[in-house]
């Protein structure tokens, strides 16, 4: 186990970009935990991080010793259709905001997918496994990544899968609205990975500056193993939510967007550092117990 330095020594200013996904709140949530930390958050109407004069004026004011970027154009789908703007995001908006951190001094943690990892393998992935985007989304991503480590070679990039809260946008969410609508449903059961409960996340990236630990690219998810079937199955049980469900294979449900078949991440880079991420399951527990 790393040593952890004294948070307060290392993030007494805390700037959060993308504040309004689940994501960026679990971040607040996470950095108000700490002593003596003023926070920053700035979400999609505060803060375009595509346009220069808006970072300029959101840095003046934050004046932050990290920045957490949690910004990102995340509808896979619909980026099929429209790759510039799913670009200027996940690519030029997150270059910029490397680029600026480095410039000041200031530290900085972006986040990334599963979805950048080549496919095929049948092991838990491993930060140094090959990378290739199959979708729009996919690629934007990977270069985000690139672009991230060659204008701040100090960042961390957290690459995470299956993420969800108790609000937003997310699998969990989706299958509790569908679930009390219909009596059956069907769910694609040939695609493995592992879910992130986000409050687990944000805890991990916090830990992770908090311990000093080496720059670059760290695995981050629950532990375990599921299909979608098997996360909708848990979401159902431990909801008490009656509904049926039926598995399927990834071709009966077709989408404009490829995804992952297999994406287990391994996790041990990042375990050495902030502990051993609790199971998936245990960790859905929690979640659907703020519900």
């Amino acid at each position: 186990m790393a040593h952890r330095a004294n948070p307060t020594n290392l993030m007494k200013r805390i700037m959060i970009c993308g504040a309004g996904g689940q994501l960026g709140q679990k971040l607040i949530g996470a950095a108000r935990s700490l002593k003596d930390v003023r926070i920053f958050a700035y979400n999609r109407s505060t803060l375009d991080i595509t346009k220069p004069a808006d970072l300029r004026a959101a840095f003046a004011e934050a004046q932050p010793d990290i920045c957490f970027n949690a910004a990102a154009y995340t509808a896979v789908d619909r980026a099929e259709a429209e790759p510039e703007k799913c670009r200027l995001v996940n690519v030029e908006g997150a270059k910029r905001l490397a680029a600026v951190c480095y410039e000041k001094g200031i530290g900085f943690v972006h986040f990334s997918t599963d979805y950048v990892y080549a496919d095929g393998y049948n092991r838990p992935l491993r930060e140094d496994d090959s990378t290739m985007g199959t979708s729009i989304y996919a690629r934007t991503k990977l270069e985000g990544e690139n672009v991230v480590m060659q204008h701040h070679p100090d960042a961390y990039v957290l690459r995470t899968s299956w993420v969800y809260a108790e609000y937003g946008h997310n699998f969990v969410r989706t299958m509790l609205r569908l679930g009390a609508e219909r009596d059956s449903l069907s769910i694609v059961s040939d695609q493995v990975g592992s879910p992130t409960y986000a409050a687990d996340l944000a805890a991990a990236a916090l830990a992770l500056v908090e311990a000093k630990a080496e720059p670059g690219v760290y695995n981050f998810a629950n532990s375990g193993v599921c299909s979608w079937y098997d996360f909708a199955h848990a979401i159902f049980e431990m909801s008490g939510t009656e509904c049926a469900l039926k598995p399927i294979r990834t071709e009966q449900y077709p989408t404009p967007a490829k995804r992952p078949s297999y994406s287990v991440l391994d996790t041990g880079k990042i375990a050495e550092v902030v502990g051993t991420p609790q199971n998936w399951r245990e960790a859905l527990k929690e979640c659907i117990g703020k519900l």
